[in-house]
């Protein structure tokens, strides 16, 4: 009786609890702190290995990002006339595997630059260095659940997370219910995934509102050496 209402607390409820946090509470802060409102760059600090880090780490994000987004709020019937969902699975081991790997990498490169550097870890709060390992941590247990989906290759237990996501995104109603036989990975990583979601306004996350698009479309600047 306990782990049933716990299931559905933690994936019935818990979604929304941290959907609301994440909205409401990143226009809070933008509206109140927007001195806050930054990535909080360490990179004049030191500059060793920052760029390949920097860059390995938000390549796998960015990847990780969209193919969660897609992979998961995409209904069957809409690629099931063309990609069997065995296939799908195949290819989110494949691309969700590398792009685990960047994270990891490029991650606990930075983390062990912000716990090591004596003038990193001075200007770093505590907040930066806690979403850093979550989500260090986050992609490591991502690797592991792809373990864990080469006994699944029939796609459906990708089905039932999906099924699970998009019932709580379309308010379908009875989600935690699809969680009921879902191995104790996937639980773990999806209520991570929520925490990580929930402690976004509370973190330097909240610099990926404020993604520079306007400079796809900027005209360049010509400088120019003093003669």
């Amino acid at each position: 009786m306990f782990v049933e209402y716990l299931q559905h607390l933690i994936y019935g409820y818990y979604p929304y609890l941290a959907g609301t946090v994440f909205l409401v509470g990143s226009l809070l802060r933008y509206d109140q702190g927007q001195f806050t409102w930054k990535t909080g760059s360490s990179q004049m600090l030191s500059t060793k290995n920052m760029r390949l880090a920097s860059n390995l780490f938000h390549i796998g994000i960015i990847v990780i990002f969209f193919g969660h987004l897609f992979g998961m709020l995409t209904p069957h019937w809409v690629y099931a006339p063309f990609l069997e969902a065995g296939t799908k699975q195949v290819l989110a081991i494949l691309i969700g595997g590398i792009a685990g790997v960047l994270v990891l990498i490029g991650g606990g490169m930075l983390l062990h630059r912000r716990l090591t550097n004596p003038r990193v870890k001075a200007s770093s709060s505590t907040m930066d260095t806690l979403i850093l390992a979550i989500l260090v941590f986050q992609a490591g247990l991502g690797i592991v659940t792809v373990f864990f989906s080469l006994g699944h290759l029939d796609g459906e237990m990708m089905l039932t997370l999906a099924s699970w996501a998009q019932s709580i995104v379309f308010f379908s109603g009875g989600a935690a219910d699809y969680m009921a036989e879902v191995s104790w990975i996937y639980k773990l990583h999806i209520f991570l995934g929520l925490t990580i979601i929930l402690l976004f306004p509370f973190s330097r996350l909240v610099h990926v509102w404020s993604l520079p698009l306007g400079y796809l479309g900027r005209r360049y600047q010509i400088v120019r050496r003093r003669g």
